[in-house]
Parts: C-alpha cells; sequence; structure tokens
C-alpha cells in the first residue's frame, strides 16, 4: 500500500492541471448539487416543515363555554386518540374602527388569551417585541412589513373598549388569532367562546380528523362544539404561492443534478483514459494490475474528495442566503426561516459524489487492467485516426478553412467523451432555454395592467396610528386629483362585501367609475362589462365556485339582491374577487364610498413627482406608485442565478474535454505545428471542435427548455388558481429562439477558449520533450 501511495501521491503532483480541473469541477459541481437538492427537498413540502416547526394543530376547535367548562375540555383532552393539546383558551371577536388598517387587520379580528407562546401545540413565532404578560398589552399577528415605531402603538378599539398597546409581534402559520391578550385582559373584551388546538397522531385527511374530534367531543354536551377548523384548508390555501415555486425550483434542482453528474463522469473517465500511458509504465516497473488500478483510483480519489468537500461547505454557505432570496415573497413569513437544508442532503453530496467519482474512474481502470504494458503505452501515446481522421479527409474537400475542418472532425476521436460534453451542453442550454421562457413570461404578469394606471391614491391617510380623513369629498377629489399635472384618467374603485347566492363564500365586488382603465392585458375570456347587471370575475373565483362565462349569478348585500350575468374572466388569484361597474355595485350598497382612485398618466409623467402634487393637494389621501411585482422580482432573480451556476458548471465541463483532448493529442498537435500551423490556427481548430457540440447542444437543448417552459408554467398558474392569458405563454418567436441557438456556442465557446489558447501556444519542442 505504502507504494501505492507513493505512486498516487506523485501523480497527483506531477499531474497539477488536471488534479485542479478534477478538484474545481467536483468542487462546483458538488455546491450545484447541494442547492439543487436543497431547493428540490425545500420546494417539496415547505407548508409541512413550516407546519411542523412550529407544532401547529391539526384541528383549531371552538367551544361554547355555556354548554362545557374548562375542566371538562382538559378531561377530553386526554383521551388515548389525542397526540397533544393546548387550551382551553378565552377568545373574543372584536369589531375595529376603520384605523385598525394600520395594522394590517380587517374590522374584524379574534382576540386570543394566552399566557405565553411556547406550548405542546402551536407555538409561535415572536419575532418582534415581547409577550403581552400585563393587562392593557396585545400582540398581533403579522408575519412582515414593520418599523419599530409600530411597538408602542395604541390598537384602535370600539368606544368602551379597554385601551390596548401593542407590544409584540408573532407569526401563527395556522392563524388561530389575530391578537393575543394577557388571561387577565380577555374577560374585558366579552369572549363568546373558548378555543382548543389538538394535533392526532393520523391527521392525513378531512375524514379522519372529523373522525377524532368526534371522539374527544362524544363525551361532551351535544351543543358544545360550536366551529371547528382542519389544518388541510388552511394548508391548500397559504402554500399556494409556494406551490406556485414548486414546479420551477424542482425543474432546476433536477437539471442541477444530471449536469453535475454527467460532468464529473466526463472529468474522472476522461482522466484515466488520458492516463494510460502512466499505467504502462507502472506495469513495466512490476506492478501488479490491482495496484495498478488502486494507484488510478487514490490518484483520482485525492482531489475528488477534497473537491467535494469545499463544495459541500460551500454550497451550505451558498444555500442558506440563496434560500432567503428564493422564498422572499408573499410567503416570506412561512418559509424563509423555514427552510434549511436537511442532513441528508449533505451525507448524499459529502458521499455520493465521490462514490460517482470512482465508478466513473473504475470502468476505464478496468480497461487498462486487462492491457498489457506495451498495450498501456501505446494507448496513451500513439496517434488516433479512425472517426476523426476520416470525417477530417472528407471534410478537407469542403472550402472551409484547414483548421475548421480539422476542428469539426475532433469530437469523433472521443465519441464517449463528446457524448458526455455534448449531455452536458444540452442541459445547460435546455436552462438557458427554460430560463429564459420563464422570464418572459414572467415580466409579461408583472407588468400586465401597468399600462392602465400608474397610481393608486387611497381615500384615507394614517399618521402615528391615527386615522387623517380627505378634505375634499368624493366628486371634489376626484375632480382635484384629475387636475393635477401629468393625469389623464380618473377611475374611481370602492369595494363591498356581498353573498353568493347558493354558496357560503364570501364575495368582495369591486365598483369602478369614472374612465375605467383598459385592462384587456388580464382579460384572459369573454369581456370587460358595459353597463350595469354584468360582472367580470376572477379566474380563481370562477374555478373554486363553478361558474363559468355567461353564467348568471345571484349577488345579495342585507336586503337587497342582484342577478348579473358574468361577462368576462380576468388573472386574478383572489378567489373573493369580482369587478363591476358602478350601478351594480351601487344597487347592492348605495351608500358605498370610493376607497381609492386609479389615475393613468400622460407619456413621460414621472410617478413619484404625481404622488408628491396629489399628497401635498390633500393630506388626507395616500397615493401609492405601482412597484415592480415581487414574485415577478422573485422568479426572475432566482431563476437567472440558477441559469448562471448551471450555465458555468457546464462550461467548466467543456473546459475539462478540452484540455484532456489537448494532452490526448500532444503529438499531433507538434506535427501540425512543425508543418507550419500557426497558434492562432490551432486555437481555432480547438475552439471549432466545441463549438459543433454547442452547435449541436442547441439544436437539442432548446426544444427541450420549450417542453420544459409549457410543462411548468402552466402548473405553476395552476397551482394558485390562475389562468394566464395567451400572450403570456406564447413567448417563442423567432428573434427569441435565434437568440437562444447561440447559447450552446456560447457555453462551448467560453469553455473552450482558455485550453485553447493554451494549446496554441504550445511548442514543438515541449511536445518532443514530453515524447
Amino acid at each position: 500500500m505504502r507504494a501505492v501511495w507513493r505512486a498516487a501521491r506523485a501523480a497527483v503532483r506531477r499531474r497539477r492541471l488536471q488534479t485542479l480541473v478534477i478538484a474545481l469541477v467536483t468542487l462546483t459541481s458538488t455546491a450545484a448539487m447541494v442547492v439543487a437538492l436543497g431547493l428540490v427537498d425545500a420546494a417539496s413540502a415547505p407548508f409541512d416543515k413550516a407546519f411542523d416547526r412550529q407544532r401547529g394543530p391539526h384541528v383549531v376547535a371552538s367551544f361554547d363555554p355555556a354548554e362545557v367548562s374548562d375542566a371538562q375540555l382538559r378531561e377530553a383532552a386526554r383521551e388515548p386518540g389525542v397526540e397533544a393539546a393546548a387550551g382551553p383558551y378565552a377568545q373574543a371577536t372584536v369589531e375595529l374602527p376603520d384605523g385598525s388598517m394600520s395594522f394590517g387587520l380587517g374590522t374584524e379580528i379574534t382576540v386570543v388569551g394566552r399566557a405565553d407562546p411556547a406550548g405542546p401545540v402551536d407555538r409561535l413565532d415572536l419575532w418582534a417585541g415581547r409577550w403581552a404578560t400585563r393587562p392593557g398589552e396585545v400582540v398581533l399577528n403579522r408575519q412582515s412589513d414593520w418599523t419599530p415605531d409600530d411597538l408602542g402603538k395604541r390598537l384602535p378599539m370600539p368606544p368602551g373598549g379597554p385601551a390596548l398597546t401593542v407590544v409584540g409581534f408573532a407569526f401563527d402559520l395556522s392563524r388561530t388569532a389575530d391578537a393575543w391578550v394577557a388571561p387577565g385582559q380577555i374577560d374585558a373584551l366579552h369572549p363568546t367562546a373558548t378555543q382548543m388546538l389538538f394535533r392526532f397522531p393520523d391527521a392525513q385527511t378531512d375524514d379522519r380528523l372529523r373522525d377524532r374530534l368526534a371522539t374527544v367531543t362524544d363525551a361532551l354536551p351535544a351543543d358544545a362544539l360550536t366551529a371547528s377548523r382542519s389544518y388541510l384548508a388552511l394548508k391548500h390555501q397559504v402554500s399556494s404561492s409556494a406551490r406556485a415555486y414548486t414546479p420551477y425550483l424542482m425543474a432546476f434542482g433536477i437539471l442541477g443534478v444530471a449536469v453535475a453528474v454527467l460532468i464529473i463522469a466526463n472529468v474522472v473517465s476522461g482522466a484515466v483514459i488520458s492516463g494510460f500511458r502512466h499505467i504502462g509504465v507502472l506495469k513495466a516497473l512490476g506492478f501488479t494490475p490491482g495496484q495498478v488500478v488502486a494507484v488510478y483510483l487514490t490518484m483520482i480519489s485525492v482531489p475528488a474528495v477534497a473537491g467535494c468537500a469545499l463544495g459541500t461547505a460551500a454550497g451550505n454557505l451558498l444555500a442558506r442566503p440563496f434560500f432567503g432570496f428564493v422564498f422572499t415573497g408573499p410567503d416570506a413569513g412561512v418559509l424563509h426561516d423555514t427552510v434549511s437544508l436537511a442532513p441528508w442532503i449533505n451525507a448524499v453530496t459529502l458521499l455520493g459524489m465521490p462514490a460517482v467519482c470512482l465508478l466513473a474512474a473504475l470502468a476505464p481502470a478496468l480497461r487498462a487492467h486487462r492491457m498489457s504494458a506495451a498495450r498501456a503505452i501505446s494507448a496513451g501515446s500513439a496517434p488516433r485516426a479512425g472517426r476523426a481522421l476520416g470525417v477530417q479527409r472528407r471534410l478537407a474537400g469542403s472550402r472551409l478553412p484547414r483548421s475548421v475542418s480539422l476542428g469539426m472532425g475532433l469530437p469523433f476521436a472521443r465519441p464517449g467523451r463528446s457524448a458526455l460534453t455534448l449531455a452536458a451542453v444540452v442541459l445547460g442550454v435546455t436552462t438557458v432555454t427554460f430560463a429564459t421562457g420563464l422570464a418572459t413570461t414572467m415580466t409579461r404578469f408583472g407588468e400586465a395592467g401597468r399600462d392602465a394606471y400608474q397610481v393608486t391614491v387611497y381615500a384615507s391617510n394614517f399618521k402615528n396610528g391615527k386615522e387623517i380623513t380627505p378634505k375634499h369629498g368624493d366628486r371634489e377629489l376626484a375632480s382635484l386629483l384629475g387636475g393635477l399635472p401629468g393625469a389623464a384618467e380618473i377611475t374611481a374603485r370602492a369595494a363591498v362585501d356581498v353573498r353568493l347566492v347558493g354558496s357560503a363564500h364570501p364575495v368582495i365586488l369591486e365598483g369602478r367609475r369614472g374612465d375605467r382603465p383598459r385592462l384587456d392585458s388580464v382579460l384572459t375570456d369573454g369581456r370587460w362589462t358595459r353597463g350595469g347587471g354584468e360582472i367580470v370575475a376572477g379566474s380563481a373565483f370562477l374555478r373554486q365556485n363553478g361558474v363559468r362565462v355567461g353564467d348568471r349569478v345571484g349577488l345579495e348585500k342585507g336586503g337587497r339582491g342582484e342577478r348579473v350575468l358574468v361577462v368576462g374572466e380576468f388573472m386574478e388569484s383572489n378567489a373573493r374577487v369580482v369587478v363591476a361597474d358602478w350601478p351594480t355595485l351601487t344597487a347592492l350598497a348605495p351608500d358605498e364610498k370610493p376607497i381609492g382612485y386609479h389615475v393613468r398618466l400622460r407619456d413621460g409623467t414621472d410617478p413619484a413627482a404625481y404622488a408628491r402634487a396629489a399628497r401635498a393637494a390633500d393630506p388626507g389621501i395616500a397615493p401609492d406608485v405601482r412597484d415592480a411585482n415581487a414574485i415577478t422580482q422573485t422568479v426572475i432573480g432566482s431563476a437567472t442565478a440558477l441559469t448562471l451556476m448551471l450555465a458555468v458548471v457546464a462550461a467548466l465541463g467543456v473546459f475539462n474535454t478540452v484540455v484532456l483532448n489537448t494532452r490526448d493529442r500532444r503529438r499531433d498537435l507538434g506535427m501540425l505545428k512543425s508543418i507550419g500551423m500557426t497558434p492562432r490556427q490551432v486555437t481555432v481548430m480547438t475552439v471549432t471542435s466545441m463549438a459543433v457540440l454547442g452547435a449541436m447542444g442547441s439544436l437539442l437543448g432548446i426544444p427541450l427548455g420549450m417542453a420544459g417552459h409549457h410543462l411548468v408554467v402552466p402548473r405553476m398558474a395552476g397551482a394558485v388558481d390562475l389562468t394566464l392569458p395567451a400572450y403570456m405563454t406564447d413567448v417563442w418567436q423567432a428573434p427569441a429562439l435565434a437568440g437562444l441557438a447561440l447559447a450552446g456556442l456560447v457555453i462551448a465557446v467560453l469553455g473552450a477558449l482558455v485550453p485553447a489558447r493554451r494549446a496554441g501556444r504550445l511548442t514543438v519542442a515541449e511536445v518532443l520533450r514530453s515524447e
């Protein structure tokens, strides 16, 4: 073994470039694989991970305190079928004034009296401030978008209600409450229910959860249970955005793993084949066939293991901020702090990647095992004719420059190596194509409707927790906004909660008055309203309520009702939203006032300048300039980063192939130089050999990327119940395809350029000395 180790160590030192290439490619590929596997794992079940981390309740149950006592509920929680329980907690429903909107709350909230955020079930994430421990304090359930000034503000309460100061913000994925107070404070809010939180061993379906809950409540009075909610419905709702990310993250993850494995196999097997001469020399010196194989496997393992270890460490360092970037969006509070690398990922890369390297080295090493010393030496140094020379002879009759014709035949000299390199380039082009289509779709998604209006002016403002009302009335305010410099169209918008006849789902009816912004870019079917009695519904509303364009539905508000015709469908993931003209809204809510005004500006007008002018004209309004879509930025940014990473790995695979080809053909290069080939011609020949693979990679990779786009994008939209307009998915026009055709060439040329220039600088003397 000592002789084996000495020979392997000497080979590692002598072949510095080969050792560096193996270490660099395995490092980069391992880091990419760590991130890729982490993406696949994180995207597979983000809600489940966050839910388990918080020990979320499988069932949130509300009981009538007049029918059942706290002692009876504690006794019921000890039933054998209960894994864990928390409560009882007194629960109150509080109707807040409009000022509560400054905290992101609605007009009606659920408040629970709870002593601390911990417990066996529903461990709250107290991420700002502290817990409410005394009367007069409240903790709000909110994910993000806060400032230190928010702590200490008063929560507006109804007249006669207790004054509550916000002392903290907690995040509860299970949404068991909108706010929490100390148990001593809840009585002042007049609780009407008692909350219990249950976890069960078997919680995979709604039927099983209902059966478990029925078992728990069997011993309680018949009317004790007033309401219950399963975590499965919440899972579908909360993880909808995460499900939208999952298809494309998994696509990138699978591509990353495939590219990494292909390139490692190419690097290692190529290094073994290029070392046949060294193997022959060892056999001539007396090494047994087994020792020769051991020497070569050890020589490959040293840089491979070092690269895998460093790559795993680098992948771990990159993964955390990268996941934070990828999962920053609508569900940031759910996912950002919960996604992490599972231990199995590091185990797979630390053990699996070196195993891949050894397996890739084993086949060619065993081939050398069976060779005699003379045959092994000749296999490593004899010139190769065969397919490459035959192709070059056929190309010599063309008008191509001789360096180009020679280069086009080189990939056929090592068909196995060329096939692995081509596969890596194909996957790189597939990634670029898929990412380009995805970015185009997301850009169009983010810009949809942006030409209709650029500024939204809300008809109220909040400063220091207090609401400031506009100085102008509704019509005066619309006229004021329309008279400011740069304004082209003003559309008033109001929203009112109504009920869909025959359904338990609440509906938000939006009414628009005035110029009505042109939102054809978000219309997916039918047309926009032209008068009263017509609505345009969001795609999620139509799906979840079983309604189609052309159907008539009934809307009710109080004692008023209106039969309306669905004339169109628009892109909207909120399943509650429908849009109507002003007469339809006022038929159900005659006294409803606009909550905001959409302002379309003339071309060249600065939206920020208009917002400042509007704010100066009336301090009681709140202008808001439309920013870029957060989901769009997240998807495009993460897709770009992943594409660059995989393209770099693919280019490293090309780099390695050129290094190995140059080493294999040193004698041929010396002969060509001796008969007058210039360094530039050698460089062109070498780059051309890889450009052929790059062109073939483009031809094969572009259709695969297009297929991936058509497969993934509809699933992303379907995850959030969206229907996309056709122009958002029909992104493959001739200019885009022409640009993508260069992707394989760019990857191949960038990977080949450095070793090709080095090959061009080889002198005849250097080649002869190596012989």
